[in-house]
């Protein structure tokens, strides 16, 4: 016999759970890897600025609440820039800044900023600070000497930017400057003068040292003269020249030796082979 109680507690359960399972989507929140969440408190004040975002995961909430999902990880803004130099002549780069949300005050970025944060914040911010700083460079040293000096004032100064907006910027890099063709050519035209002088100073420079090596050499020929000039007397040469005749007879070679038949009384050596 069936027990009514019995059929009742069922009754209850199977409409818990069917409303459970109708409403499951409602009550509950997955957030994806690289993202987080902002409850929308429908019934209170929205969205707490000064409340920690909920995390990567599965989570519950109630049926009447609504999560608003932010990337948090790093993206990046690419931008097409058009400034004016110091002499007020155009110039065209492009510039890549990686940046993302700061995660403790991503409730204030929505309330403030809102998502659209790239467009609102970002873009106008970049276009700014480009700028501001390039219109204190000339352009020969935009795209050379100058280049990483002003990327990196650039990046200091977007970065103090950013952070007023609740963004965390990362990186920026300058990828590409377009000058005008005219002084793209004069520019070319300065460093192969440069390269120019740069090569002839070294060519003076080694002709120089080689001129000197020249001169210290003589020096030592004609010290080594002197010296041996002084050293030298009639005596000396007249027994080398003995010593030397002496040489000549014992080899091989020689077939008649006269002596003192030469000036000073020294043998000729005559017959060779």
């Amino acid at each position: 016999m069936n027990n009514p109680a019995r059929i009742r507690v069922i009754a209850i359960a199977s409409g818990i759970f069917m409303a459970l399972l109708i409403s499951w989507s409602s009550i509950t929140v997955t957030i994806p890897s690289g993202h987080a969440g902002l409850i929308f408190r429908t019934f209170s004040d929205g969205i707490d600025a000064t409340e920690m975002p909920i995390g990567q995961g599965f989570h519950f909430k109630a049926p009447w609440d609504r999560i608003v999902v932010y990337e948090v990880r790093q993206n990046e803004s690419q931008q097409k820039l058009m400034v004016l130099s110091s002499n007020l002549l155009k110039i065209e780069l492009d510039m890549t800044v990686f940046h993302q949300p700061v995660l403790a005050n991503l409730g204030a970025l929505e309330v403030e900023r809102g998502r659209g944060y790239e467009e609102n914040v970002i873009v106008p911010s970049v276009r700014s600070v480009s700028r501001e700083v390039i219109a204190k460079y000339l352009p020969e040293e935009i795209n050379t000497s100058k280049r990483q000096q002003i990327q990196d004032e650039i990046q200091d100064r977007l970065r103090e930017k950013l952070a007023a907006n609740f963004i965390q910027l990362n990186d920026v890099l300058i990828r590409n400057i377009r000058l005008p063709q005219t002084l793209e050519a004069a520019i070319e035209r300065k460093l192969q003068q440069e390269q120019e002088s740069l090569e002839y100073e070294f060519r003076l420079e080694k002709e120089s040292k080689e001129a000197e090596r020249k001169r210290i050499e003589a020096a030592g020929i004609r010290d080594f003269q002197d010296i041996v000039s002084k050293g030298i007397s009639d005596e000396l040469l007249r027994w080398k020249g003995i010593e030397a005749t002496q040489n000549l007879a014992e080899s091989p070679n020689t077939k008649i030796v006269v002596v003192g038949g030469g000036d000073d009384g020294l043998p000729i050596i005559l017959g060779n082979n």
